[in-house]
């Protein structure tokens, strides 16, 4: 072949190959090109808002949610206000309490009083004789203002409806109770003989007289029922104003612990002149109070049972500022005189080192740090082992 058809062809395939460069770089610029702008960006704004509202509205249908679930659950546990009569005993009738109580159609005779309420003897139409105490609720009182008393009325609808559940000899059980709009009537069995403090006035005037032997038998009682409601109920109970006004006695001088629990409901006052004499000295510095509190209030009412001699007298004051029943005795004690605090009255043949005994367990209750009283349950036990020495 020559230069000249060499040089044709090389020229003519040159061509060929401009010609399919351009062709080739044609259509790759065609598709890689973009869409427009605007359409694209319009496309992706639409995508994130709708992300962001599903995700927000979906968030607060969620909230909404559970927030309905733990109305609806609060409202289920939710103790509604039971007011009027409410009866545990199918020996007394709503309609009954309603006519007798709370109309005083029932004659009532006056049984005691004290700043915290009054205490009414009922006879109602089944001829049942019942007790009533009647007391204010909290800021009732004239000129006091009215507050929101649900969340009180709560929880002394649930201490009562536990009170109603007591099933011991040694602790008195509510009967039924009724709430007014201005007060609170608990209905209680009707106690013949009163409580322990009209039994020891009577003693003192020598209207009544009982030894050792059934001041021993009301200690050990009042201890029972204190074990009870400490140790058997649930939840245990503790009772706050023990003295000898809230323990009644029965025909057969059994005792029967009163008011369990209602001076913490009813915000009773612990400074009133008979009270503080029974109260532990930690009740005055802070607010706890603790199964300990009741063993001391024991304490001072075996010391009363002991000596005959009542703690809120103004002898206690002027003995050498010892200001207490429980110190007189422990100073009587530490000068080896312990046995001319005895009551003689009570003391009979072989009763007085039994006596002596029963004063120590007495200053052991009244000991100033709580770690060093007894429980109930160590106190029965130190109690029914005295005449076994």
């Amino acid at each position: 072949m020559g230069r000249k058809s060499i040089r044709k062809a090389l020229e003519i395939k040159s061509v060929f190959l401009l010609f399919s460069f351009s062709q080739i770089s044609e259509t790759l610029s065609h598709t890689t090109s973009p869409s427009p702008p605007s359409s694209s960006t319009a496309n992706l704004r639409r995508i994130l808002l709708g992300v962001l509202f599903g995700s927000l509205t979906g968030g607060f249908a969620s909230i909404v949610f559970l927030l309905s679930i733990r109305f609806f659950v609060l409202f289920a546990n939710r103790i509604p206000i039971l007011d009027g009569p409410v009866t545990f005993s199918s020996k007394i009738s709503v309609k009954t309490l309603k006519s007798v109580i709370s109309d005083y159609s029932g004659s009532p005779q006056l049984l005691g009083s004290n700043p915290n309420g009054k205490y009414l003897k009922f006879v109602l139409d089944n001829q049942l004789t019942v007790a009533v105490k009647m007391m204010l609720e909290p800021n009732c009182s004239k000129g006091s203002p009215r507050k929101n008393l649900g969340p009180w009325k709560r929880e002394v609808q649930r201490e009562l409806e536990l009170l109603a559940k007591v099933n011991h000899r040694n602790v008195m059980s509510l009967r039924a109770y009724i709430r007014d709009s201005d007060r609170l009537s608990l209905v209680y069995d009707y106690i013949p003989n009163g409580s322990l403090d009209d039994a020891m006035k009577r003693l003192r005037s020598d209207k009544l007289l009982f030894g050792w032997e059934l001041r021993h038998r009301i200690a050990v009682g009042i201890v029972k029922g204190l074990k009870y409601l400490h140790f058997e109920c649930t939840p245990r109970i503790l009772h706050y104003d023990l003295k000898p006004s809230n323990v009644l006695l029965d025909e057969n001088f059994e005792p029967k612990l009163a008011d369990c629990g209602l001076a913490r409901l009813v915000m009773a006052s612990l400074d009133t002149s008979v009270s503080s004499c029974y109260v532990a000295p930690e009740c005055f510095q802070s607010c706890r109070y603790t199964d300990k509190c009741d063993i001391y209030s024991f304490g001072v009412i075996l010391s009363f049972l002991l000596t005959g001699r009542d703690p809120s007298d103004p002898f206690f004051m002027g003995v050498s500022g010892r200001g207490s029943l429980g110190r007189w005795l422990r100073h009587l004690q530490h000068a080896g005189e312990a046995q001319e605090a005895l009551d003689k009255k009570t003391v009979g043949e072989g009763d007085e080192e039994e006596m002596l005994m029963a004063i120590r367990i007495a200053l052991v209750c009244q000991s100033d740090l709580p770690a060093d009283r007894p429980s109930s349950d160590e106190l029965e036990a130190m109690l029914t082992q005295l005449h076994s020495f």
